[in-house]
Order: C-alpha cells, then sequence, then structure tokens
C-alpha cells in the first residue's frame, strides 16, 4: 500500500525529464526574491507564467516544454527539500498550505499581475489554491484530482489518519526513513530529496479536498490528465475526473496518452502543444 500510494502517482519521474538546463541556453535570471521554503529562478522574456513541480521534482522536469514553448518569462518553482535542495523551514511541520502562502508572497514580491499558473501532481494541488486565492489569470492542472487521496482511489475522510501514520512511520523510525530513501533512490528526479519532506507532503497531500471549492476558482481552467492504452481504463480515468472538476463551471478536461504520471516526458510534443494553446486563449 505504501509503494503503490508513493510510486504510483507521486514519484514516476523521468530521467529524461530531469536533463540540464543548458538545452535552454544562456543563464538563469536571479528571480529578486529570498525564502526558507522554496527558490525560484526566472527563464525568458514575454507573458508571466509560474511552474511548479510535482512532489520530489525539481523545475528540471519542464525544461522540454520551455524548450518548445518560446515566448514566455517562465518563473520556476524549487521546493525546498525536493530533488537536492535543503529542507531548510520545510524540514518539518505542515507543507502544503504554506508552500502555497509562499509561493503567493512570490507573485506579490515579483509583481505579477495574475499570471498564468500550471501546476504538476502536487503542484496541481497548489496552483488550485493560488487560483482560490485569486492570484491566477489562468490555471492549468496536470494530472492532479482536486482530492488528493483520490490520486490512489482514496478519500481525504479515509486516507487521513492513515496518512498521518505513514508520516509518522517515514520520519519518525529507522526503518521507515530507511525504506523511504530506497523509493527517492530509486526514482531519478526525486533523488536528493529529503524524506522528511516527502513524507509531510503526502500526510498533506492526503488530507487536502479542494473540490467543495472549486467553483470559488474564477480563473479559466484545464485540466490535463494521464490515460493509457486500454480503452476502458481511460474511460473510467476520464469518468473520474468529470465528476471531481464538475464544480468547476468551463473547465477543460483533456486527456493525453498513453503516458504515465509524468505528461511533459511521456508525450512531450502533445504536450507542448496543450501548453501553447493554453497559453494562446
Amino acid at each position: 500500500m505504501i509503494g503503490e500510494f508513493l510510486n504510483r502517482r507521486t514519484l514516476l519521474l523521468s530521467g529524461a525529464a530531469a536533463a540540464g538546463w543548458a538545452m535552454l541556453g544562456g543563464p538563469a535570471l536571479a528571480a529578486p526574491f529570498t525564502s526558507r521554503r522554496i527558490a525560484v529562478t526566472v527563464r525568458g522574456t514575454g507573458r508571466d507564467v509560474l511552474l511548479i513541480p510535482g512532489l520530489g521534482s525539481g523545475p528540471g522536469i519542464w525544461n522540454g516544454t520551455m524548450a518548445a514553448v518560446p515566448g514566455y518569462r517562465w518563473h520556476l518553482i524549487h521546493v525546498r527539500g525536493f530533488a537536492g535542495l535543503a529542507a531548510d523551514a520545510n524540514a518539518s511541520g505542515p507543507l502544503v498550505q504554506p508552500l502555497a502562502d509562499e509561493i503567493a508572497r512570490y507573485i506579490g514580491a515579483a509583481g505579477l499581475a495574475r499570471p498564468a499558473i500550471v501546476g504538476h501532481s502536487m503542484g496541481g494541488t497548489l496552483a488550485m489554491m493560488l487560483g482560490l486565492k485569486g492570484l491566477a489569470g489562468r490555471l492549468m492542472v496536470v494530472d492532479m484530482l482536486p482530492e488528493g487521496a483520490a490520486m490512489v482511489g482514496g478519500t481525504a475522510q479515509g486516507m487521513g489518519y492513515l496518512a498521518d501514520q505513514i508520516s509518522q512511520y517515514f520520519t519518525g523510525t529507522k526503518a521507515g526513513r530507511a525504506y523511504l530513501g530506497q523509493i527517492l533512490a530509486q526514482a531519478p528526479g526525486a533523488r536528493g530529496s529529503d524524506p522528511d519532506v516527502i513524507a509531510n507532503a503526502l500526510r498533506d497531500l492526503a488530507n487536502v479536498d479542494l473540490g467543495p471549492q472549486l467553483a470559488r476558482i474564477d480563473a479559466p481552467m484545464d485540466v490535463v490528465y494521464a490515460v493509457g492504452s486500454d480503452p476502458a481504463q481511460a474511460n473510467a480515468i476520464s469518468r473520474n475526473f468529470r465528476a471531481a472538476y464538475a464544480a468547476k463551471k468551463g473547465v477543460r478536461l483533456l486527456p493525453i496518452g498513453p503516458s504515465g504520471h509524468v505528461v511533459m516526458a511521456d508525450q512531450p510534443s502533445r504536450f507542448a502543444a496543450m501548453i501553447k494553446d493554453f497559453l494562446r486563449a
């Protein structure tokens, strides 16, 4: 159960997606912002777009997308404790809500006026939370449901207590820390991630349910979700996403497949086309 929760939907990160920044050309521009929870780099020029990666991943997951879609100023969020950054303030305690608050603080400090926001997996949760704060001009959520536990077939009510126990196991026992370390070592994009931060993020995500609040998001929203090659399974996934996002008026639900969780690595050309369409609208 624990391995399935971690591996199936959250830590499936591609080595190709973790390629170096060199392909984009030129040095990164340092954003005038310091934080103990996130690091931000800015690349390119044009309209502002925030890119928020998922659990355990760093900004490298967006390399191919940025290269394929020029003409924008990309604000790349890197959660401290993920993909090689020291945990700092994320080392203990609640994570998801403080991260949303800190990204909101960055948007204000950088003077961004309702930028487009794209979030993958846990980043999709954060993107919706920013939408609920009224900070997004438009939103794209990539392979994430409003209720975090639903990504593995559960509910926040049913899995919240279990998630608390799992987090305590991972952070409070030698065996749990060793087990989580093994899982992280096998996921290329998550190598260098702090087990405590991962465990806290899993606990928070299992307790998040944004579904009842979706109608409050006034920004246009696209939801890209992965489907496999089996038609019956793809139809079932589509039904789940339609039901989960039914409260959001005008949402566009966009299946992409065959693909695993990291759609930008598995279907780079098609995902880049979706991003182009999303940003042109």
